[in-house]
């Protein structure tokens, strides 16, 4: 009786301790952070439906500055759905024409409305995204002018970034990074 009572302990020992490696590698295994899907299907907080005020703000009061130095721009992009993220993941990869971007749905400022891509219209009202021309004939860059009145009104620039530029994208992160996002933070309920 007591061999049973101490084989049986020791079986009993041996499940309890599986049972800690099991739960310590599971833990391991779940990443903390929801995925995109789960954050756009009701977690704490919802996808922005359209840019943050203060991002709109900003964007306005970009256009009008970059107007009174005689360039005119146009937002390209702003808000991207989660769907459409993953559309534009996809360009260069499973879809035809070149990769324009690494972040997939949920990894972008844009699925969060705190970022903007801009482009130049020139003289004859074509939309550029010429880094080099001086439609205002002041001698200097017009994309540069506008990237340094973006940066001036707190926007962060992708020509700044050192792995994938992105000339054309602006942002502005609150201090929260793409996984804050993605936990339901949002700039103003961290």
């Amino acid at each position: 009786m007591k061999k049973l009572k101490k084989d049986l302990l020791g079986w009993l020992c041996l499940i309890f301790v599986f049972i800690i490696i099991f739960s310590v590698y599971a833990d391991i295994q779940t990443p903390n952070a929801p995925s995109p899907a789960i954050i756009n299907e009701g977690s704490k907080a919802k996808a922005p439906t359209e840019l943050h005020p203060i991002v709109k703000d900003k964007m306005e009061q970009l256009k009008e500055q970059a107007a009174k130095k005689q360039i005119k721009i146009v937002i390209t992009d702003h808000l991207r759905t989660m769907k459409e993220q993953n559309m534009l993941y996809q360009k260069g990869r499973s879809a035809s024409g070149q990769v324009v971007t690494y972040a997939k749905a949920g990894e972008s400022y844009h699925n969060y409305g705190l970022a903007i891509d801009f482009a130049l219209k020139n003289t004859n009202g074509d939309v550029i995204w010429d880094m080099e021309y001086d439609g205002n004939q002041n001698g200097k860059s017009d994309w540069l002018e506008v990237v340094a009145l973006a940066k001036e009104l707190g926007f962060t620039w992708g020509g700044d970034w050192k792995q994938f530029k992105d000339y054309p994208h602006l942002q502005m992160d609150f201090g929260l990074s793409i996984e804050d996002l993605q936990q339901g933070k949002r700039p103003g309920n961290t």
